[in-house]
């Protein structure tokens, strides 16, 4: 096997251990997405932890018991994937420290997803602010969230 298909492969992973993750917690909250003007916006954060070593030396996250990702996926109603998109946005401590988001666009065939490493504290409630705009869209959408994170032993 070459490495061009250990890529492709390494990729699909990602993807589908993403979309588990997202499926995951769109079953333990049925607000994981928003709907707005044709598109569902999709979210999610998690420990970095839950992402493979050889899949995250690929996508250059770094890993760690104090280091979570972010996910955004911008899906047009009636499709199944991803589709490009601005994405920008911060996360907040209860002591309103913050931190910009650095979002990584993801391409996989045709989707598209963005993440962005933060760091955490342990048992550390988090509020995400996201804007979002959709490559087709003339608005702006704003997501607000928040996850408490624990470090992963």
């Amino acid at each position: 096997m070459n490495i061009f298909c250990l890529l492709r492969l390494h990729r699909h992973i990602l993807l589908l251990s993403l979309l588990s993750l997202l499926a995951v917690t769109t079953q333990a909250n049925d607000t994981a997405y928003k709907q707005v003007n044709g598109y569902k916006i999709f979210y999610s954060a998690f420990n970095s932890s839950f992402i493979q070593p050889e899949i995250a030396s690929i996508y250059k996250i770094v890993r760690g018991k104090d280091k979570g990702i972010v996910n955004i996926a911008v899906v047009p109603d009636g499709e199944t994937s991803g589709k490009t998109a601005q994405v920008s946005g911060y996360v907040s401590n209860i002591f309103a420290q913050q931190q910009f988001l650095e979002f990584l666009e993801v391409r996989e065939q045709n989707a598209v997803y963005y993440l962005a490493p933060f760091e955490f504290e342990n048992e550390d409630p988090l509020t995400f602010k996201i804007e979002v705009r959709p490559a087709s869209g003339t608005t702006t959408e704003f997501i607000s969230f928040q996850r408490t994170f624990y470090h992963e032993e």
